[in-house]
């Protein structure tokens, strides 16, 4: 145990909690809980608001021993929670297995991303936490549960918010291991993009546009595309001719000629690997390399989701904010998220655009900037992210999780003497004062 305060991953905010723990085993985590009268799960640290805190003890999952058990028959990986995305995809390649998707930070732990609705990129492809089969958590009493899809609570269960427990193990379904090439394009006239933007984000496995909103054009367009058995992309799209070749002009944006970095100024060699250079799908489909630090490490991030049907229209209202949101601005990031059955997925039962900002480090400046942003996006019921800053209040988002009361239930049924509470759930989910 130590009483040292931590801060998250980049450091604009202070955990207040006055212990925390690094227990080693399963058993030492029961324990922990079962004394507790707050507790709350820790993991990578890479969320940037107080919805890991508490005013109880805080358990760091990171030393729990590292398992990833691949059952080939059953298609799945049992792997620990606190296990990163980076070292669990590792492990899987080894056994000539892959996730389908993975999120542009493969830092992070699976527990703190699943719990979350954290996501890659790709119109076909869901939530990280769509990928869960079965898990297991300490509940409040210490008692040890495991869950399945065949549970009526498992999708409630999921994307969580670290209210239900303290998660150990997860389930995730895996398929055989592929290889993806990445090609940047640079400056995609504005005009194209609201033409055709369905075309645009569908013309690879994985698609990312990097803007920051004023310029002339998209600055970056990054495809993600898997490869055959015989070593070609999968489909003729407006990335490659019918030979298989990198067009010359992506709707108006040309190839990029040196690897890049997202944001202005860093250098692309921190970054997975591009110019049409084949890889492991752990290798490609992050946008960052795990040996490096990810993006700036100096900012603070938010997130919206909305309605892929609204995407040009979002984009629009974003676009004459710009000169507000420049100032303030590293870069934003627009991906797309297949609709899932998670309750608190910000994917839920809707295909969705995501917009991601990564800000300067200035708190303070950003949530006034983003409750500008949110009401101006109030009419397309965007969903935040939940681990990132926002402003939207319990209200707003009941309004947009319709099984939000049935979550509620859920937590009273599994965590009724509030072990698990803190002041994130209340002011946001829950109401009433914490203990």
């Amino acid at each position: 145990m130590t009483t040292a305060a931590l801060s998250n991953w980049s450091g604009n905010y202070t955990y207040r909690a006055p212990r925390v723990h690094r227990p080693d085993t399963v058993e030492q985590l029961q324990e922990l809980v079962a004394g507790a009268g707050r507790a709350k799960a820790l993991g990578s640290r890479h969320c940037f608001n107080d919805i890991a805190d508490t005013q109880g003890d805080l358990i760091d999952v990171t030393a729990l021993p590292v398992e990833v058990l691949p059952d080939r028959a059953a298609g799945t990986v049992r792997v620990s929670a606190g296990t990163s995305y980076g070292a669990l995809a590792v492990a899987l390649h080894r056994e000539s297995l892959a996730l389908a998707n993975l999120a542009s930070l493969p830092h992070i732990s699976v527990a703190g991303a699943v719990a979350t609705g954290t996501h890659g990129s790709g119109v076909g492809n869901q939530t990280l936490a769509a990928a869960v089969t079965g898990m297991e958590l300490v509940r409040g009493s210490g008692e040890l549960l495991t869950m399945t899809r065949a549970d009526e609570a498992f999708a409630g269960s999921v994307v969580s918010l670290g209210a239900l427990g303290v998660f150990t193990t997860m389930t995730l379904a895996v398929e055989p291991t592929f290889d993806v090439r990445q090609d940047v394009f640079e400056n995609l006239p504005w005009a194209e993009l609201r033409t055709h933007f369905d075309a645009i984000v569908g013309a690879a496995y994985s698609v990312s546009l990097f803007t920051d909103l004023v310029g002339p054009a998209v600055s970056q367009v990054w495809c993600k595309s898997r490869i055959t058995d015989t070593g070609s992309p999968t489909t003729d799209s407006a990335v490659f001719d019918a030979a298989g070749v990198v067009r010359r002009s992506f709707f108006g944006a040309a190839p990029a000629t040196v690897a890049r970095h997202p944001l202005p100024g860093l250098p692309g060699d921190v970054c997975t690997g591009q110019l049409g250079i084949s890889g492991p799908w752990y290798e490609r489909l992050p946008h960052f390399q795990p040996a490096f630090t990810p993006s700036s490490g100096d900012e603070v991030q938010s997130e919206y989701l909305v309605p892929r049907g609204r995407a040009v229209e979002v984009i629009e209202i974003l676009r004459g904010l710009g000169p507000r949101i420049a100032p303030l601005l590293q870069v934003c990031e627009i991906r797309t998220v297949a609709a899932d059955d998670l309750w608190l997925s910000p994917a839920y039962q809707q295909d969705s655009v995501a917009v991601h900002f990564t800000w300067r480090n200035d708190e303070r400046a950003v949530l006034v900037l983003l409750a500008e942003i949110e009401t101006a996006l109030a009419g397309c019921r965007p969903r935040p992210h939940w681990g990132k800053l926002f402003v939207a209040d319990a209200d707003r988002l009941a309004g947009r999780y319709p099984l939000l009361p049935d979550f509620r239930r859920l937590i009273d049924e599994l965590d009724p003497a509030g072990v698990f509470r803190n002041d994130y759930l209340d002011r946001l989910l829950i109401g009433g004062a914490t203990g």
